[in-house]
C-alpha cells in the first residue's frame, strides 16, 4: 500500500506511543486529585504543557489542551467572540475549515453576530488589502486558516494578523494542516490564537491544543469542573497530552526545515509528472505558496470518487477532498470559492505526502493515476 492521505491523518509515531504508555497503564491518576497518584499525573500534564508552550514560543498558561482541532477551532471562535466587548462582527476567509464556518454560523443564529467573508483569488489567496477593508470597529474576531487542508495554499497570515493587530482586533488561525511543516511560533506569525490537532503530526486522534494569549478573553464552551484554568472543563487526558508533547518535540525546527525541503522537491516532481502525463489535469491551489505535502488536482471527464477507487484498486490511498466531508456528493466549497465550476470541482483528488514518503512511491502512484484516469475516461 502507498499511503498518500497524510492530511487526513498520520500514524502514531513509536516515540509518541512509548511516551504515552506509562500514563495509559500504571500512572493512571486524575491530575485534579489531591494525593500522590494525582500529583504524579499533574506533574506529567504540566511537563507536557511546558513542552508544547516552548514549541509555540508562548507561556505554559497560554496552552489549552483539547480533544482535537475541531474543538480548538470552536473554542477559539466562540470563546473569543463571546468574551469580546468590541461588538458582534466576525471576519473569516472564504476557504475556512467547517469547524470555523459552522462556529461562525452558530454565533450568527444563536447570538446575532454578523460576519464578513473575505474572498480568495483563483489560487486560494486572500488579498491583505481586502482583508483589512473587511475589518470594522465592532469586529470581535478575525480568523483565517494558515494552510488549507484541501488545496494546501498558505495564506499571508503575518500580514493579515498585523492588519488586525493595528486595529486592536484579536486574530485566530487554524494551523491544523500546517503543524509539522511550517514555523508555528506565535511571535513569528503575529497571531493571538492558534489551533492544532495531534493526529496530523504523529500523535493519536483525540488530542489537540488551542494556544491563546493571556490578554485575550475566552468564554468557555464546556462548563464543569473548571479544568484548564477554567477555559475547558473536563478531566484532562494526561496520556494524550503527553503524546502531543512528544510529537511536537520530534518536530524541532531543524527537522521540520529539512523535511519540508525534501518533501517540497518530491511534491514538485510529482506535480510536474501529473501535469505532463495526465491529459487536462488541473492543479488546484497556489503553485508555490502551498504546503510541502499537498498536491491537489481536478481531472475533468472523471469523478473524484472514481479516481479514488481506481487508485485504491491499484494500491494507492488518497482522498477526493477533505476527509471531514467524506461521503458528500456536493462539490467542495473551497474549490467553488476559487471559481472552479461545480462539475470540475467534483473531479477533485488530493494527494498528501508524509515525512516518510519516497520518490519510488510517487513514481508508482503516478503510473497508477495515469491508468485510473484513462480507464474512467474510456467508460464515458
Amino acid at each position: 500500500m502507498i499511503y498518500l492521505d497524510a492530511a487526513a491523518t498520520t500514524p502514531v509515531r513509536r516515540e509518541v506511543l512509548e511516551a504515552m504508555w506509562p500514563y495509559l497503564t500504571g500512572e493512571f491518576g486524575n491530575p485534579s486529585s489531591h494525593h500522590g497518584v494525582g500529583a504524579s499525573a499533574a506533574r506529567a500534564l504540566a511537563d507536557a504543557r511546558r513542552t508544547v508552550a516552548e514549541w509555540f514560543g508562548c507561556r505554559p498558561a497560554e496552552v489549552v489542551f483539547t480533544s482535537g482541532g475541531t474543538e480548538a477551532d470552536n473554542l477559539a471562535v466562540k470563546g473569543i467572540a463571546l468574551a469580546s466587548t468590541r461588538g458582534r462582527h466576525l471576519v473569516l476567509g472564504a476557504t475556512e475549515h467547517p469547524a470555523v464556518v459552522e462556529s461562525v454560523d452558530y454565533l450568527h443564529r444563536v447570538h446575532g453576530f454578523e460576519s464578513t467573508v473575505v474572498p480568495v483569488d483563483a489560487a486560494g489567496l486572500i488579498d491583505p488589502a481586502e482583508f483589512a477593508a473587511a475589518l470594522r470597529p465592532d469586529t470581535a474576531l478575525a480568523t483565517v486558516m494558515l494552510a488549507n487542508n484541501e488545496i494546501g495554499t498558505v495564506q499571508p497570515v503575518s500580514a493579515l494578523a498585523a492588519a488586525a493587530r493595528d486595529r486592536g482586533i484579536p486574530f485566530h488561525t487554524d494551523a491544523v494542516q500546517a503543524a509539522g511543516w511550517l514555523d508555528l511560533r506565535l511571535d513569528a506569525l503575529g497571531v493571538d490564537a492558534l489551533s492544532i490537532s495531534g493526529h496530523k503530526l504523529g500523535a493519536p486522534k483525540g488530542v489537540g491544543a488551542l494556544v491563546v494569549r493571556q490578554r485575550i478573553g475566552l468564554e468557555p464552551v464546556l462548563h464543569g469542573g473548571g479544568q484548564e484554568r477554567g477555559r475547558r472543563s473536563g478531566t484532562e487526558n494526561v496520556a494524550f497530552a503527553v503524546g502531543l508533547a512528544a510529537a511536537v518535540s520530534l518536530a524541532d525546527p531543524a527537522r521540520v526545515a529539512a523535511s519540508a525541503a525534501a518533501t517540497t522537491a518530491l511534491r514538485d516532481e510529482f506535480v510536474r509528472g501529473v501535469l505532463e502525463r495526465v491529459p487536462d489535469a488541473v492543479l488546484t491551489g497556489h503553485p508555490e505558496r502551498r504546503l510541502p505535502s499537498v498536491a491537489s488536482f481536478c481531472f475533468p471527464g472523471t469523478s473524484g470518487e472514481g479516481v479514488l477507487l481506481g487508485l485504491e484498486e491499484r494500491g494507492v490511498i488518497v482522498s477526493s477532498g477533505s476527509a471531514c466531508a467524506a461521503g458528500s456528493d456536493e462539490p467542495s466549497p473551497v474549490l467553488l470559492a476559487l471559481g472552479i465550476p461545480p462539475r470540475v470541482a467534483q473531479t477533485a483528488v488530493r494527494f498528501t505526502l508524509g515525512a516518510d514518503t519516497t520518490r519510488a512511491e510517487l513514481v508508482s502512484a503516478l503510473a497508477a493515476l495515469e491508468a485510473a484516469v484513462a480507464s474512467l475516461r474510456t467508460l464515458r
